[in-house]
């Protein structure tokens, strides 16, 4: 299991499709969701940049559930993002959130199954504090998750401009 985590437009997707590989079976699980026309664009953007050899399956919350059901099929996983699956579990009330009972049922359902999973996550914390006080619980949320998955990950990298750094 690898962690690749990066700030926004920091070249994260790109990295973890290029630890990916280009042999075997390849399931890329997306979260995000094109809720509004400036998402879309994101999306499609972000299919544009993988190649047609690529199945894609878009699971917005259920990840621990569609691993055990699916990810058996796949040699290679690519999960893009930990940040927004988190935004869709929790939705508006992140304050008091507590995300580690979801995040272990994840990591058990991504280590019971054989293929090599390389989950996507944003580094919140590398920005301004948040002005919000939901903005702010959201934050530290991300920052336990990601906490969380790094600890349980075989790898973890950092990309900053394009270039992953590899923390552990």
């Amino acid at each position: 299991m690898i962690l690749v985590l990066g700030g926004a437009a920091s070249g994260k997707s790109q990295a973890a499709l290029e630890k990916a590989g280009q042999t075997g079976s390849k399931a890329f699980v997306a979260t995000g969701q094109a809720l509004d026309a400036e998402m879309a664009a994101r999306i499609a953007r972000h299919r544009a940049t993988r190649s047609q050899d690529w199945d894609t399956a878009e699971v917005p919350r259920e990840l621990a559930a569609w691993f055990r059901s699916q990810g058996k099929n796949y040699r290679t996983i690519v999960v893009d993002c930990l940040t927004l699956w988190l935004s869709n579990v929790c939705g508006r009330w992140t304050v008091g959130a507590d995300m580690a009972g979801p995040v272990d049922d994840l990591l058990k359902a991504i280590r019971a199954i054989p293929a090599r999973v390389i989950l996507v996550s944003n580094e919140l914390g590398f920005g301004l504090v948040p002005a919000s006080r939901n903005a702010r619980a959201f934050r530290d949320v991300a920052g336990r998750v990601n906490q969380q998955v790094a600890h349980a990950a075989d790898e973890v990298y950092v990309v900053i401009s394009g270039q992953p750094l590899r923390l552990k």
